[in-house]
């Protein structure tokens, strides 16, 4: 069955980070993981079953993994899970494909959203710092995934975010 644990899938598996705009409940996260799970148990790429798998942690982030050392994932097979999780967002209630927002965790442990924009406010105002733990969407790999998800703003992609607040 090419459906596998992701804990299953090697660190060089290739990867793609989906986060929902707004947190999903109990109802609509097992909607998306049916949707999702429907498409991974039959996914192929030239006809030839892809060995994936995915994970849904935090009420936002969809992570789904290829281990590409049996049959490299092909852009029409890329382009059909993009449209399986465009087809959902409707019934579930929020985005799951597009960009341009940066996810952290508040003082409290939520997960909040903001535009690229907001977050250098914030960071100006002192509401997010470089302590500030982001989630790390732009990911490409599992081990990487598995490592560096979670990084601090100042060790990752959103340090360049923080400007004057840095110093």
């Amino acid at each position: 069955m090419p459906l596998i644990p992701f804990a299953d899938l090697p660190d060089d598996a290739r990867l793609w980070i989906f986060a929902a705009r707004a947190p999903l409940d109990d109802v609509d996260e097992p909607r998306l993981l049916a949707a999702v799970d429907g498409f991974l148990k039959t996914w192929k790429a030239h006809d030839r079953p892809l060995t994936c798998a995915r994970e849904f942690r935090d009420e936002h982030f969809l992570a789904i993994g290829v281990d590409e050392r049996a049959s490299d994932a092909s852009g029409c097979s890329i382009d059909g899970l993009f449209r399986v999780l465009q087809g959902i967002e409707e019934g579930i209630g929020t985005s799951m494909v597009g960009g341009g927002l940066v996810y952290f965790r508040a003082a409290g442990g939520m997960v909040l959203s903001c535009s690229r924009h907001q977050f250098e406010l914030m960071a100006i105002e002192g509401e997010v710092t470089g302590d500030t733990t982001i989630f790390d969407t732009t990911l490409t790999t599992v081990g990487d995934y598995r490592t560096r998800f979670e990084p601090r703003a100042r060790d990752s992609w959103a340090a360049a975010l923080l400007g004057q607040a840095r110093r």
